[in-house]
């Protein structure tokens, strides 16, 4: 089996796929649709960060694909309900890269607010700008946070720890920690906050949710954060508020249409602009963030691999079951769920003699996916009954009790 990893996940990956016996090519950039397709012939494993699009058009041309890796939090590059309905499992890293993301929002939370970019450009510039104008504490001032999942909130307890006033706003319903005060509408959290950061996920709803309207309602002399997604705001009216004095300070760490390597040029209406911090993507991008990244994610692509694992997929339901010590064989069946549809399973079993010594069912929507160990030999009259199922998506067939990772 092969695996193909694409804009240079941490190296440790390797070390865990060629552990569960996977071949491991790599690629240092992104692909496009049609280099992917090329590419993916004969890979199942394929794993690849936030710039390479894998469409409907690259999953219906890639048959042997089982499996794909999102090293990232995010997962909208991949069009996750297609890849379920061709039985291809994801897998992300929602927590390894959230206190990278926090610290580097905290760190120019600081900077903007005592206007580090500004002198800094001076002194370089070979001027001496010594003066309080303009420059604040972050201490007592409110600190509003779009978007309350692990990054908000990791961010909500230290900037509390540095003496801001937390409040915030999410969709759903959460859990406020510490002092953090939940917001009833973004409204009202842009009519407090001193300093606004977004952290939502990048579902296409959010499309557009900050633009003119939102600026023009945030306080006078505030500060704003992106470090969410390009697409959720609009930085040319960014660019307008900025140039007009009404938002002193910005930090922009994702953008609409970002470069697919290092070194490509950039460009952006944001580009020159007074005390405007602009990263390149890197707010999960250190050493640590990344290392545990790769352990992560390789692991669950693995130990899908070996023994059909799906704990934490992000399009199948999550499923792990313990190899049975005597079984010889699992079955991993991913199907459209109907009713009966286990009945058919276990009566292919039945019917064809074979021994089920542990099995469990998930269902999640219109998907259910069963992991079964048989005892013994697993007669071919069983897999071929399940392969003629209607409602079959894909079916494997494991040896049982394979090397853990």
């Amino acid at each position: 089996m092969r695996a193909l990893l694409l804009e240079n996940p941490h190296p440790n990956a390797d070390l865990a796929l060629e552990a569960a016996g996977l071949e491991v090519r790599r690629h240092p950039g992104a692909m496009g649709e049609d280099e992917l397709i090329a590419a993916l012939d004969g890979v199942q494993v394929l794993g690849i960060r936030s710039k390479t699009t894998v469409s409907r058009r690259v999953l219906e041309a890639a048959p042997d694909l089982l499996v794909i890796g999102s090293f990232a939090i995010g997962t909208n590059q991949i069009d996750l309900r297609f890849a379920a309905h061709r039985g291809v499992a994801v897998f992300n890293a929602p927590f390894s890269n959230t206190r990278s993301v926090v610290e580097l929002a905290l760190g120019e939370i600081v900077a903007l607010s005592r206007r580090l970019t500004v002198v800094d450009d001076a002194l370089h510039a070979g001027t001496w700008l010594k003066s309080a104008a303009g420059a604040h504490e972050v201490r007592g001032r409110t600190l509003g946070i779009v978007g309350y999942g692990n990054i908000g909130t990791q961010l909500s307890v230290l900037a509390e720890a540095l003496g801001m006033r937390v409040v915030f706003y999410d969709m759903a319903e959460k859990l406020a920690l510490g002092n953090a005060r939940r917001m009833g509408s973004l409204d009202e959290l842009l009519d407090v906050s001193d300093v606004v950061t977004l952290h939502v996920d990048g579902r296409p709803g959010n499309a557009g949710m900050f633009g003119p309207e939102q600026f023009d309602r945030m306080r006078p002399g505030s500060i704003f954060l992106n470090l969410s997604r390009g697409f959720v705001v609009d930085y040319g009216a960014l660019r307008e508020h900025v140039l007009s004095g009404k938002i002193v300070g910005a930090a922009v760490d994702v953008f609409a249409d970002e470069p697919m390597r290092t070194g490509d040029p950039f460009d952006s209406e944001l580009r020159g602009l007074p005390n405007v911090i602009l990263t390149p993507h890197v707010g999960g991008s250190t050493e640590e963030a990344q290392e545990g990244i790769g352990a992560f994610v390789s692991n669950k692509l693995a130990r899908y691999v070996l023994d059909g694992t799906t704990t934490m997929s992000v399009n199948v339901p999550p499923l792990a079951l313990d190899p049975a010590p005597a079984a010889r064989h699992r079955v991993a069946y991913l199907h459209r769920n109907t009713p009966g549809a286990l009945a058919l399973v276990n009566q292919a079993f039945a019917e064809s003699g074979a021994n089920i010594e542990g099995q469990i069912l998930g269902t999640s929507g219109d998907l259910g996916y069963v992991i079964t160990d048989i005892g013994g030999d697993l007669p071919d009259e069983a897999r071929q009954a399940l392969d003629e199922v209607p409602d079959t998506i894909r079916l494997r067939v494991l040896p049982a009790g394979q090397t853990e990772v």
